[in-house]
């Protein structure tokens, strides 16, 4: 069923305090003024737009005492770049208005925390001033362009993603002038200058995809019904879960590296809420392909398709991932068509996506480097031995480096003469910063966190501050069941709404209840299958007792080269639901696991007895030729090993 425009329908209470703001600009601006600790909850709202969320410290709260009121402040930098400039400015406002760290978000992002309204403005103000900007980082409408983070000079189809994100960026930048008047008593800082094509396509109305109200020709009064989200990548790079977001551009260059056009997916997300089946994470589909002169007037279509017909009436099911589920691909198709005034061909084929996430040392083809470094949770920080803020400020000021964001929230430095690496290497690993990749447990460098707790208004549990311990005891829980190789991807969230994308993760948790996470199992490590709902409430403290029969079926059962969110899609929940069933856990008495030194790589195989279960090890290379021939004779690791053992055993009886 097609959903009609907000203006025949009740609009929700949100779509009122948008009308009424003037263009973002009340009730914020008076409240501004006002010598309150907070805003109203209608200041709240239009606060989103110009980048920042109110918040409460819940470890602060007190019986009977104001909140601890402090506000999230999120930067907007298309396809994560911060030059050297801005990063300065936000480490020293991280340390004179915040908590003293910084944080990478999953979209590419800073985020500083605990500024108090007070220093609100001053804060704003100085990041805009530092070529930088929180314009659109939250709130109704386009908001932080994703592109791969990767610096390469030498291939054509990265600088072709950057560029197009910034202009992308620019598009649906929002018009009004309300940033620049609160934030700047009306001073309009010194910005790259805007490419005319994005001028002229702004501007230009083909099919109705403006609306001519005021200052927002492309969005209006109302702006969009939910947020928005866009990337731009290049064939076989999904370094930014491609398929997650409500529009994906792929660069499509012809033999001589020369741009053509871009592949379009729209109708992707992460956000759901708990109990309402009606919410759920969906994928992406394929749009077609669309002539790189095109691109620009595609884009203010899609916008205009999911600005008219949108859910302005349940927010819940606002974003226009939905449009896509209750319309289906043709019919938003015909709709796009219709603003975009000709037909969009079908998609160019592509390559498979394979997940990059760029860490260590890599050529950037110019005779220059750029360096990947793992930044867990995202948290730049200094905590006793580990000075990662210390060590990026003390880079950044000598070598004047520019930096992006990865959306695994890591940092790449780049433009590093060949001169310079022995010393930035130095200087992080005086502060106690790991630089080789290879020595981080891919269990860590592979997962990711939201900060839920304790600022995040939404949080439900834990998230950044549990999944350290929660991914020391998923280690163990390998090792033990001789899964020392393996790393799933795991991703937590302390709600629903998906932040750091756990329903991509072959390993989800996702807050459901004090102490308690939703599993979700299925991703993939390419991040390009939706994980599914395995189980409604895990407590962590019963972790071991749920997850370690899953991961003792896996270790039993996979393929070769199977990685565990694929062995859980072949298999399926009510194989594993079996199992789990009939589990027997492993002690102590009941496990030989092998000590001497060369059995350090061994693989345990386990045989299900009468009653009990016992485990022997083998070598990894026996291992694999064991799984090749119980795959060659379709029967499982388990009955191979039995056979041939008794019959070994014969020969002596």
């Amino acid at each position: 069923m097609v959903t009609p425009p907000a203006k025949s329908r009740n609009a929700s209470r949100l779509e009122g305090i948008k009308e009424r703001s003037n263009f973002l600009r009340e009730p914020l601006a008076s409240e501004l003024l006002e010598d309150t600790t907070h805003f109203s909850q209608e200041g709240v709202q239009i606060l989103k737009f110009h980048g920042s969320y109110q918040q409460d410290n819940r470890d602060n709260r007190r019986k009977g005492q104001e909140k601890d009121y402090q506000f999230m402040l999120r930067t907007r930098n298309p396809g994560g770049f911060i030059p050297p400039q801005l990063y300065r400015t936000l480490d020293r406002l991280a340390d004179e208005y915040g908590n003293g760290t910084m944080r990478v978000t999953t979209r590419q992002g800073f985020q500083l925390h605990g500024i108090l309204k007070r220093n609100l403005k001053q804060t704003i103000a100085t990041i805009v001033q530092s070529m930088g900007s929180t314009l659109g980082a939250c709130g109704d409408l386009n908001r932080n362009v994703m592109a791969p983070p990767a610096p390469y000079k030498n291939r054509p189809e990265y600088r072709y993603a950057w560029e197009y994100a910034d202009n992308l960026a620019d598009l649906l930048t929002p018009q009004t002038g309300s940033y620049y008047e609160i934030w700047l008593d009306g001073e309009k800082s010194i910005s790259a200058e805007e490419d005319p094509a994005v001028k002229a396509a702004r501007q230009r109305n083909g099919n109705g995809t403006l609306v001519h109200s005021g200052e927002e020709p492309l969005y209006g009064t109302h702006y969009m019904p939910r947020k928005f989200k866009c990337c731009v990548t290049v064939p076989g790079d999904n370094s930014v879960d491609v398929y997650t977001h409500d529009v994906t551009l792929v660069v499509m260059t012809d033999a001589a590296g020369e741009l053509e056009g871009f592949n379009v997916f729209v109708g992707g997300g992460m956000g759901r809420t708990h109990n309402k089946e009606e919410t759920f994470a969906r994928l992406s589909d394929s749009l077609g392909y669309v002539d790189k002169s095109d691109i620009y007037d595609l884009i203010k279509a899609i916008v205009a398709t999911q600005r008219d017909y949108g859910d302005r009436v349940e927010r819940r099911h606002a974003r226009m991932k939905y449009l896509l589920a209750d319309w289906g691909i043709e019919t938003f198709r015909r709709h796009v068509e219709q603003f975009f005034g000709k037909a969009i061909a079908p998609a160019r084929p592509l390559p498979p996506f394979q997940y990059e996430d760029y860490l260590g040392w890599h050529e950037q083809g110019d005779g220059k480097w750029f360096f990947g470094l793992s930044v867990e949770n995202g948290r730049v920080k200094d905590e006793g031995d580990f000075r990662l803020k210390s060590a990026l400020q003390a880079i950044v000021e000598r070598y004047e480096l520019p930096m992006r964001l990865t959306p695994n929230h890591n940092i790449i430095l780049y433009e590093v003469e060949p001169a310079w690496k022995a010393d930035i290497e130095q200087i992080l690993r005086d502060r106690g910063v790991v630089t080789d990749p290879e020595a981080i447990d891919p269990l860590v460098r592979y997962a990711m966190a939201c900060p839920a707790l304790p600022t995040c208004g939404l949080a439900i549990v834990e998230s950044e501050r549990a999944i350290p311990g929660i991914l020391q005891r998923i280690r163990a829980m390998l090792d033990k069941l001789g899964l020392e190789q393996e790393h799933p991807v795991v991703r937590m969230t302390g709600c629903p709404n998906g932040c750091a994308r756990p329903y991509m993760a072959e390993l989800g948790f996702v807050g459901s209840a004090p102490g308690a996470y939703q599993l979700w199992l299925g991703g993939t490590p390419n991040q390009t299958h939706l994980a599914r709902p395995y189980m409604e409430r895990l407590p962590a403290d019963c972790l071991e007792e749920h997850l370690e029969p899953i991961l003792g079926f896996f270790a039993r059962d996979r393929r070769a080269s199977e990685s565990f969110g694929e062995f859980c899609n072949r298999v399926g929940f009510d194989a594993i639901r079996a199992f789990v069933n009939s589990y027997e856990p492993l002690t102590a008495a009941g496990s030989a696991i092998a000590t001497p030194a060369d059995a350090r790589e061994s693989t345990q195989i386990s045989r299900r007895g009468k009653g009990r279960r016992y485990r022997i090890s083998i070598y990894n290379d026996l291992h694999d030729r064991l799984k090749a021939a119980a795959e060659g004779h379709n029967i499982s690791m388990t009955q191979l090993a039995a056979d041939a053992i008794e019959a070994y055993l014969a020969k002596d009886e």
